[in-house]
């Protein structure tokens, strides 16, 4: 393994563990009947577990990669040296986490001199967890199972495909319900599995088409390595490779074109 290569796996085995670490962190919390909810600026909730899972990796960071910049959700940007930025979402779908609902999770993305290198998706509720990095594939594991190669669908036609979105009103409140209705009405099955849930089916097979009207940089940037290495796409509601569209979506390689089609209300 060259050089370089080594220094991703290594990283990705790190994030790895890392999140297994957080993992246990956050269940605690969710297991706790007195957990307390706080609102930021922009009126979404926060707890102790966001706080302290993100805390806990940038600390691992810091003792295993010193040089390596960090960007999270919860805390101030720290910059590095070495070329490489970890982007965390602690846990992304924090209003499911409240609910007691098992479909957060989260996100680590790696970043080598401005390109999504590597991404991890862990749901620590259902002890699942998606992992990839560029050139060494995309892997799946459930519980103690071996890890297993994740691989999208071969779906080819969105009327055959399951579509899964996350919060309904984001639609509105972005202007885009009309776009929500499109897809509605051309996918053959609706589902709201939503935030980092609804990507992970998609990366391994068990949905078709993942769209996320509002999304930060940290929601998106461990999901755009996961599904190339996968064999599927992510790209933004306009089909760029970003993850700072504010927006995006998940999807196998047969319905790209077709469910942007859709999306831009113009024939394919």
């Amino acid at each position: 393994m060259t050089g370089d290569a080594g220094l991703l796996s290594d990283r990705l085995d790190f994030a790895v563990a890392v999140a297994a670490e957080a993992g246990e962190l956050i269940m605690r919390h969710y297991h706790d009947a007195e957990l307390t909810v706080e609102h930021k600026r922009d009126d979404s909730p926060v707890t102790a577990a966001d706080r302290e899972a993100e805390q806990l990796i940038r600390r691992r960071l810091a003792e295993t990669w010193p040089g390596d910049g960090v960007l999270g959700e919860e805390f101030a940007e720290t910059p590095g040296t070495s070329g490489y930025r970890w982007i965390l979402d602690p846990v992304d779908g924090t209003k499911s986490f409240i609910h007691h609902v098992p479909l957060f999770g989260t996100l680590v993305g790696l970043e080598h001199d401005g390109r999504m290198v590597a991404g991890l998706c862990r749901m620590p509720a259902l002890d699942e967890v998606v992992y990839a990095a560029i050139g060494l594939g995309a892997w799946w594991q459930q519980g103690s199972e071996d890890p297993r190669s994740a691989r999208v669908s071969k779906v080819s036609r969105l009327s055959e495909a399951l579509f899964c979105t996350t919060t309904i009103t984001g639609w509105r409140t972005t202007g885009r319900q009309d776009v929500f209705d499109r897809l509605c009405q051309a996918a053959g099955l609706v589902r709201g599995w939503s935030d980092c849930y609804g990507h992970l089916l998609v990366a391994t097979g068990r949905a078709d088409v993942m769209v996320d009207p509002e999304m930060n940089a940290w929601d998106a940037a461990a999901l755009l390595p996961i599904m190339l290495e996968a064999g599927g796409h992510f790209v933004d509601l306009e089909g760029r490779s970003v993850i700072d569209g504010g927006h995006g979506l998940s999807v196998n390689a047969g319905l790209r074109d077709e469910v942007l089609s859709v999306i831009s209300g113009k024939p394919g």
